[in-house]
């Protein structure tokens, strides 16, 4: 079923998705790492096999694909670090739906990752299940099932209970993420 055409919704307010573009930015300077690496390996490479055309020795070209090799590792590193900010970012340009219904909460079942808490879900008025996250703690999650008014949205999950955060919005975010940590330790 997709949600958009059976639930109401609202858009991301810029300041929300502002939250979101700090995350990424934050991530992207974290990958300048690997994009570096992927360039000077590349460039590496390259130099290599013109140096082994133009100049010689003929058999130097044997150690390209070792740097090349580097490179397309540090290209997945990349990669892998920039695809989950990149979908969050994306999912701002979704709506924010709105449920007037119940939030359940669930421990972990045969399905779960070995390291799951458990499952939050939103349902509807009439108990049916609208969505589900798995959810990563140190304590198993108690099942219970309360009325509440939630907004959420299907990649980041509850947004709000009855119209209070639940965390996976940050009221503010600093620029580039830096001391995030710290804050959320607090």
């Amino acid at each position: 079923m997709r949600l958009g055409r059976h639930l109401a919704g609202r858009p991301w307010t810029e300041r929300e998705r502002e939250i979101v573009w700090r995350g990424l930015t934050g991530r992207f300077a974290i990958a300048i790492e690997p994009l570096l690496g992927t360039v000077f390996f590349a460039l590496l490479a390259w130099g290599i096999i013109w140096r082994a055309r133009v100049a010689g020795p003929p058999d130097l070209w044997i150690l390209a694909p070792v740097f090349g090799i580097m490179a397309l590792g540090f290209a997945i590193y990349l990669v892998v670090l920039l695809v989950a900010p990149f979908i969050a970012y994306a999912q701002t340009f979704k709506p924010i739906y709105i449920v007037d219904g119940y939030v359940r909460y669930r421990g972990p079942d045969d399905f779960s990752e070995h390291t799951a808490s458990g499952y939050v879900a939103v349902l509807f008025d009439d108990s049916k299940l609208c969505c589900e996250w798995e959810c990563f703690g140190r304590h198993r999650i108690p099942n219970t099932t309360i009325p509440a008014l939630v907004e959420f949205s299907e990649y980041g999950g509850i947004h709000k209970v009855d119209g209070k955060s639940t965390g996976v919005l940050p009221d503010d975010l600093p620029a580039l993420a830096i001391g995030i940590s710290q804050r959320m330790r607090r």
